[in-house]
């Protein structure tokens, strides 16, 4: 199969109007996403494209309806809405793909592309493989059309409107929100007008931060992975929950009463533990990636569930839950998938999953996930290099790996791995004391260092 160069675990990702992510190669996408989502229609491709709120999606929106149009598909456009909206608009509108311009959660000097199918699914790697492999070849120069055959774009005027009913459908029919406060972060970013929406048409006191953007602050000191904010507004109103997005809102942090940050593992510990008591846990097992804490696993298996591991990204989450027919998942980061509700990540979904398990049980939310589980001790480090070079090829980080694994035994776990978006190395784990593990995370990225500078010494001689 042809090895994927552009994509990584979640679309083509990098700095904005700098390769790989130029109008060119956004124009060249188009081409190849409507020629593959059009093939045996008998018809041109039908494609959503929605993006966050950064100044460069204007650039990147333009050249991709421009590519698409170019081989006769017809384009529907969505402005500013979150990744998990633009799913549900692919599948509500009949298309065949759906595209979302964004960079999640990184600065706004950032962006990226990532890819739905007519399902709603993001695509597996092999299509991603091939979608890389037209990029290069010609035979997207032999399929343009002309003439009456162009096609067009048009706007879905309401696509916030149609997302927002979406999510408020997933919640209990007989529950409201009457009577919670509830603080909603933004991000500056996707979800800046649909979050607040939600949930105060649900019946919440909603108090709003960050939700101004001017494309150029998304993710800038707000949203999921800078909570400080939202802990303040959180205790100061007296709310009940904080919900903290990132910049297309497909994950998503909560901050308890008490001002405390919850992350994915916990979350997923109180639905999973809520849905198997209830029967709703399909064959009993939650899926997770290998970065989730170990005592997550430990829950699971005292409650009489399982958890199920995969790669990390929340697209290898979703391949397992399909594959093995199963409907929780997730990742520490806040990725959280409800497959009854929705084909992918969604924050405002799963807020509204864990605010109608506080109103059923009738309990606050820092005491549901306080008594979820147990965290064993967990280090998360990475440093950044100047190439990505196979983990194998490193002789010292291997055996240095091998050391720490043997010292730690039953009773931790080690997970080095790249990152995949950009040329960082990821060092996380899991042991009964913070100092040592720190010390051996420490010493792997020293270990990898090393390797690094001789293999780099090589190639100069």
């Amino acid at each position: 199969m042809h090895a994927r160069k552009l994509f990584g675990t979640d679309g083509i990702r990098g700095v904005a109007n700098e390769p790989p992510m130029t109008p060119e190669l956004a124009l060249s996408l188009g081409r190849a996403v409507a020629h593959v989502a059009g093939r045996g229609k008998g018809r041109p491709a039908r494609v959503v494209i929605g993006k966050d709120t950064r100044r460069s999606g204007y650039m990147l929106e333009t050249a991709l309806a421009a590519g698409i149009c170019a081989m006769g598909g017809n384009v529907m456009l969505c402005g500013p809405v979150p990744t998990p909206a633009v799913a549900h608009l692919t599948v509500s509108m009949r298309a065949d793909a759906g595209v979302v311009i964004s960079a999640s959660h990184n600065p706004y000097s950032d962006n990226g592309i990532k890819l739905f199918g007519g399902d709603g699914f993001k695509l597996p790697d092999a299509e991603e493989a091939e979608i890389e492999r037209l990029l290069e070849s010609d035979a997207l120069h032999r399929a343009r059309v002309t003439g009456a055959d162009v096609g067009r774009a048009s706007r879905i005027e309401d696509a916030r409107g149609r997302y927002t009913v979406f999510c408020k459908s997933t919640f209990p029919k007989h529950l409201t929100l009457d009577g919670l406060r509830v603080v909603v972060d933004g991000a500056h970013g996707a979800a800046y007008r649909v979050a607040p929406a939600v949930f105060t048409e649900l019946g919440a006191a909603t108090t709003c931060i960050g939700v101004k953007p001017n494309g150029l602050n998304i993710n800038l000191e707000r949203g999921a992975l800078h909570p400080e904010r939202l802990i303040h507004e959180v205790l100061q109103h007296r709310a009940h929950l904080g919900v903290a997005l990132d910049g297309d809102a497909d994950r998503v942090a909560l901050v308890d009463e008490k001002g405390h940050v919850v992350d994915g593992d916990a979350l997923m510990a109180v639905c999973a533990k809520r849905m198997l008591a209830r029967g709703a846990l399909a064959k009993r097992t939650l899926v997770a990636t290998v970065m989730s804490n170990l005592g997550l696993e430990r829950a699971m298996i005292a409650a009489g569930g399982k958890l199920l591991r995969t790669d990390v990204g929340d697209r290898y989450v979703v391949e397992a839950m399909r594959a093995r027919g199963l409907n929780l998942g997730g990742e520490q980061s806040g990725h959280l998938v409800f497959l009854d509700h929705a084909p992918t990540g969604d924050g405002v979904v799963a807020a509204l999953q864990v605010l109608a398990a506080m109103i059923e049980e009738g309990e606050s939310l820092s005491s549901l996930w306080e008594g979820a589980m147990q965290r064993v001790p967990q280090v998360l480090k990475s440093a950044l290099f100047p190439t990505r070079l196979p983990l194998e090829s490193l002789p010292t980080l291997v055996r240095q790996r091998a050391q720490a694994e043997k010292k730690l035994g039953a009773r931790g776990r080690v997970n080095v791995r790249w990152s995949g978006t950009e040329p960082k190395l990821r060092v996380m784990i899991e042991g009964e004391r913070p100092d040592v593990i720190a010390r051996l995370a420490d010493e792997l990225l020293e270990a990898a260092a090393r390797d690094v500078r001789l293999a780099s010494a090589r190639d100069e001689a």
